[in-house]
């Protein structure tokens, strides 16, 4: 096949972040229906958005699923994934954000930079994903560009680069000024596409003050415009859009534009934008793995070999797709590829250009292509597919531990088959929740990232499965940690019962760490008292023992154990010997230590008027909430509170009936504090 490397210029590979409700799918809607890719502008307060499309996402108008689709724009392909917002479905975001090579970072104009968009922000920090931002809403009462500029630059600390100037506020926006080439975008009323005109008199000196500001803040931060800054006391258009380019591809600065998605003013700016300053597949480094043990890199090269990373799995009438970003190489219908972490071949059935729940059939993929692909039998969110003859394996999104739980079971015990094999093709969807068996209850238990999580994929298994299901309350998952350690405690495995026997013998010392630190194992033993191959035994056996702890047989994190002495036998020791120690040793240890139990706190932002605060804040009280900030702003009250997640079961109610239904609350969770209670029940 002949392919042509400098195609993937054109190509554009990014996300949509924001907060819940800052207005991402609609800025998607308005992308799509600007590029032409759809002829009606969807709403999503009327269910007809094009990446909203699953059933539970119209009913609660919220972004639950990342959704792909593809758009072209001045002879450019954007693939385009629209993230969620809310908090509980964070892993679809980091999903995404493995495979993405830019993104657009939504704010809402009037409350700035929220609790989710921080979230999402740090994520594509971890990622290295180049962003710039959007402030969106400018329309809306108590709108304020500059004001959500700084909340950017004082909670996110990027270095923003505001490119335009609004025209006009509030209600009476209209358009912005384009600060590079110092021209006026005008859209009026029902206009679906800007008229480009003069600066307007009134705004042409804040204009000429804002572009200078612009001009020394990218002098500043790169070289090649502060010489041409110092040579001619001002930079051209063409350098701008230069130094904004890599500014942004560096991460030391963040290009900021402004608009209103809802009224469709500013969208085509921001699509210049996404072209002249987000990367191309060509632009990021190639994508790295690891094949025996040696790093392997491969280039965004369709004459390479093929590699590619599945990032999203979904079971469709049709089928099951597997999501893919294609990073070198290129693959076609019936090719024959490699699941390099299964060790097994899988044979690509049909390949499928996305629009969210529609697609169109494509004969081939190449490298910098986000695809679905029709076929797969075992590849899973994070497998890595390669040529068959080049293998590797590439790093998989992380996927974030689970903090709640509750316990499903069928009415009718004959549908239990049914409902376990939903459980699993939920599970093989996202990998955030998890399904297991209570081995004291013999209950089945689902856990995922909050309420609303297991609430959704609870609502997915009686609509798609048509199962009713009972539902337990929702429990937090407790850990337990050590507040006061013990030294030298000795522990002598011997079994003696016809045959070689077992003889392990160990001393350890047990020590806190700090809170979310996780486990340490050290080994201080000298003269070979313990040889190294029962070291590594002894470590196995500790973290065998982890699983279940003293107070309550929660998990146990935040410790370091140091294997300082032991002995051997010269017939009975044995690895397995020595691992049995090493669980038994560190059991019987932690019960000797002075242990605290953890529970998962959040941080909760409440949005109340100004007559609920008091009745808020009492509440906040009762549930063990600790107030850590509140401002005043456009006739509401915001609090910023830390809230044990135990106690936020119910509160979007009781927040309602204490605001006549006008507060609001997200939560985000923050880690692990030490619980009052000593042993709640598991």
């Amino acid at each position: 096949m002949r392919t042509n490397r400098n195609s993937l210029a054109v190509v554009r590979n990014l996300g949509i972040l924001a907060h819940v409700d800052a207005g991402k799918t609609t800025v998607t809607e308005r992308i799509l229906y600007a590029t032409g890719t759809t002829h009606k502008r969807g709403e999503v307060h009327d269910g007809t958005t094009v990446t909203d499309f699953d059933p539970q996402e119209r009913d609660r108008g919220i972004t639950i699923f990342a959704a792909a689709v593809s758009c072209a724009w001045d002879g450019h392909r954007i693939n385009l994934i629209d993230t969620p917002g809310h908090v509980d479905f964070a892993d679809e975001v980091e999903r995404a954000l493995r495979v993405l090579d830019g993104a657009v970072a939504v704010f809402d104009a009037v409350a700035g930079v929220e609790p989710q968009s921080e979230s999402v922000w740090r994520q594509a920090d971890r990622h290295g994903v180049p962003r710039i931002a959007f402030v969106n809403k400018l329309d809306r009462a108590g709108a304020d560009l500059d004001r959500a500029v700084e909340s950017i630059r004082e909670r996110l600390h990027p270095t923003p680069l505001v490119v335009q100037l609004p025209i006009g506020t509030e209600d009476g926006f209209r358009g912005v000024v384009d600060l590079v080439r110092m021209r006026a975008l005008v859209w009026a009323d029902g206009a679906d596409t800007f008229v480009e005109e003069e600066v307007p008199g009134k705004l042409r000196e804040e204009a000429q003050r804002r572009r200078r500001l612009l001009e020394e803040a990218v002098a500043e931060l790169h070289a090649g415009a502060l010489e041409e800054f110092c040579a001619r006391s001002t930079v051209s258009p063409e350098t701008l859009v230069g130094a904004l380019r890599e500014l942004t591809r560096t991460g030391e600065g963040v290009v900021v534009l402004c608009g209103s998605a809802y009224r469709n003013r500013g969208v085509e700016p921001l699509l210049d934008a996404v072209v002249a300053y987000l990367p191309s597949p060509l632009d990021v480094p190639a994508v790295r793995g690891v094949h025996d043990g040696a790093d392997v890199e491969r280039p965004a090269d369709p004459a390479a070999p093929f590699a590619g990373l599945a990032f999203k799995v979904s079971a469709t009438p049709t089928g099951r797709l597997t999501y893919l970003r294609v990073y070198s190489g290129w693959i076609a219908k019936g090719d024959t590829v490699l699941d390099a972490g299964a060790g097994r071949t899988e044979r690509i059935g049909r390949i499928l250009r996305v629009q969210a729940d529609r697609h169109a059939q494509v004969d081939v993929a190449l490298a910098g292509d986000i695809v679905a692909v029709v076929g797969l039998k075992s590849a899973r969110a994070g497998s890595t597919l390669c040529a068959p003859g080049a293998p590797l394996v590439l790093e998989p999104p992380g996927v974030a531990e689970p903090v709640v739980s509750v316990a499903v079971e069928t009415r009718r015990s004959t549908e239990t088959d049914r409902l376990a094999s939903a459980l699993a093709r939920l599970a093989e969807e996202d990998p955030s929740l998890v399904v297991r068996t209570d081995a004291e209850t013999g209950q089945t238990l689902l856990s995922g990232m909050g309420e609303l999580h297991l609430e959704v994929a609870v609502e997915k298994i009686r609509r798609e499965a048509g199962l009713d299901v009972n539902v337990g309350r929702p429990r937090v998952s407790y850990r337990e940690t050590v507040g006061r350690g013990v030294t030298g405690f000795v522990f002598r495995h011997v079994k003696q019962d016809g045959g070689a026997g077992q003889f392990a013998h160990v001393v350890l010392d047990i020590e806190p760490l700090e809170t979310g630190s996780g486990f340490e194992f050290r080994s201080a033993v000298v003269g070979g008292r313990v040889p190294q191959e029962y070291v590594r035994a002894v470590e196995a056996g500790c973290r065998d023992a982890l699983g279940e702890g003293p107070l309550g047989g929660h998990p146990v994190t935040g410790l370091r154990v140091t294997l300082t002495d032991g002995a051997t036998h010269v017939k009975d020791s044995s690895d397995t010997a020595f691992r049995t120690a090493g669980r038994f040793g560190l059991r019987d240890a932690l019960r000797s230590c002075a242990m605290v139990l953890l529970e998962p706190v959040a941080e909760v932002t409440v949005t109340v008027p100004d007559d609920a605060v008091g009745s808020v804040l009492g509440d906040l009280a009762a549930r063990r909430g600790r107030v850590s900030g509140s401002v005043t702003r456009a006739g509401a009250t915001i609090v910023t509170a830390t809230v044990p997640l135990a106690e936020l079961f119910g509160y979007a109610t009781r927040l309602r009936s204490r605001t006549q239904g006008r507060g609001t609350f997200t939560a985000r969770p923050t880690g692990y504090a030490p619980a009052p209670v000593t042993a709640p029940a598991r």
